[in-house]
């Protein structure tokens, strides 16, 4: 195996054992990405030769027996709006921001601290506002699996970065389902962590951030690291001792709720059920008591959310100087400019339904120990779209299954459980109960477990030149 596809466990038990040193690691990861990045447009800032002097000091650390903390080594990316001091974070677009930042958000710190070694940022679609790879300011981010198909977003690079094998930690951010999406259209693991659980700033209503990994184990380590308050983020948690040691969970006894139609957006397509039916019925096997769960969103739920964000768009677009609010993406400007005839009732009530769902959400699952849907109804769409519907004015219908827990602050992942026919990775999502993360992440682990045998392997560089 190739040192870059290794878990950020096993490089770290390598790194103890000095069967492994950082840098040895770190050469290998630049290397893949040397391969594969003119390919899919994954990275930001992408800086292998700071990566390479910070791998040779961590090498160091740990020849000492001193390393600096609990990932001293290990390569990793963050999403482009996860401030990092003395680099620009433009958002995505061209109508960006290119100041340097004054100082490392609350993930960024808690990474760098733990000697997590950030070698990039990723590519993100502008302003964070569509579930795709595409962006005014960075080339077209491609989906490994399939060159031709979009990542998701709007967490593309970090997504399409762990499937391409780019190291083993990335970070994302999830305001209606943008860890979950492209995690699942890129066939990795995601955790969207209950609210408050990882601080992050700016904080807003429903935005966290989220590790985006190959591995469950990958992503409770980071979790170790990420879930600690700070006080620029006005909603996060108090301190809280949690064990992130996680086993997977017993099957045997739990309630599981079966959430396959959302009740709003699009129907899934018939491989999607499918793969999650079949799932379901090896956690039914394999002890679990399994329990079809109604439809509890509405199309009015997401239409008013939908609303409430075109108008929120539309301030941040009229607040920017003309000649920057030109270069925001068509697609971006359009869904915002629509908003323009809007009614102060009418947005009210778009804002409104964030509680509407935080009920419907909590009302529909609190019966269940867990409850699993599809992550996403379709697979991977085409990679040149902004969005699965390519429709300013219908940008959403593929959030239904992630938006709701996002309003609600209840912990999401999603893992993959198969392929389509074209082989496509196909995502399943698990919800727990708020604040019960490290359930969540037992229950991926156990169908971690559970569905080894049906993964493929890692897509690999093209042969050809770069697209």
């Amino acid at each position: 195996m190739r040192l870059h596809a290794l878990s950020a466990t096993a490089m770290l038990a390598a790194f103890r054992a000095h069967e492994l040193s950082p840098l040895e690691a770190m050469r290998d990861v630049v290397s893949r990405v040397t391969e594969f990045e003119p390919h899919i447009h994954a990275t930001y800032l992408l800086d292998p030769e700071r990566a390479l002097r910070a791998a040779a000091a961590a090498e160091q650390r740990w020849q000492r027996g001193a390393p600096l903390g609990p990932l001293d080594g290990v390569p990793l990316t963050l999403k482009d709006n996860i401030a990092t001091a003395g680099e620009p974070m433009p958002l995505g677009t061209a109508a960006g921001d290119i100041l340097p930042a004054s100082a490392d958000a609350p993930p960024a710190a808690r990474l760098r601290a733990a000697g997590a070694i950030c070698f990039s940022k990723t590519t993100m679609p502008d302003y964070g506002m569509l579930s795709s790879g595409l962006s005014s300011l960075h080339p077209l981010t491609r989906n490994p699996w399939d060159l031709a198909c979009n990542p998701g977003g709007s967490s593309a690079g970090a997504a399409a970065a762990a499937a391409a094998g780019y190291g083993p930690l990335h970070l994302g951010t999830d305001i209606g389902g943008s860890v979950r999406l492209p995690a699942g259209w890129c066939g990795i693991f995601a955790l969207k962590p209950s609210a408050g659980r990882v601080p992050i700033d700016p904080p807003y209503i429903g935005r966290v951030a989220g590790p985006m990994t190959r591995t469950v184990a990958d992503a409770a380590l980071m979790m170790a690291s990420l879930a600690a308050p700070d006080v620029r983020d006005f909603m996060s948690m108090p301190p809280q001792d949690v064990d992130w040691q996680i086993k997977p969970a017993a099957l045997r006894g739990l309630r599981i709720g079966l959430l396959m139609e959302a009740g709003c957006g699009a129907l899934p397509d018939i491989s999607v059920s499918d793969a999650v039916a079949a799932v379901a019925r090896q956690l039914e096997q394999a002890g679990a008591e399994i329990v079809p769960l109604a439809p509890f969103l509405t199309q009015e739920m997401l239409d008013g959310l939908d609303r409430f964000w075109r108008m929120r768009m539309l301030l941040e677009l009229r607040a920017l100087p003309e000649g920057r609010r030109a270069r925001v993406l068509p697609f971006i400007d359009a869904w915002a400019q629509s908003a323009a005839t809007l009614s102060a009732e009418q947005v009210f009530h778009g804002f409104s339904q964030i509680m509407a769902m935080r009920k419907a959400a909590v009302a529909a699952t609190q019966a269940f120990d867990f409850v699993v849907s599809p992550t996403a109804p379709i697979t991977a769409y085409a990679a040149h779209l902004p969005s699965p519907s390519n429709d300013p004015l219908n940008p959403f219908p593929h959030i239904g299954f992630t938006v709701a827990f996002n309003m609600s602050e209840q912990p999401a992942a999603t893992i993959n459980c198969g392929h389509d026919g074209g082989g496509l990775p196909i995502g399943l999502q698990i919800i727990g109960r708020r604040f019960d993360d490290v359930g969540v992440l037992r229950l991926a682990m156990a169908l971690e477990i559970m569905l080894e045998g049906q993964r493929r392997a890692w897509p690999e560089p093209p042969a050809s030149g770069p697209r």
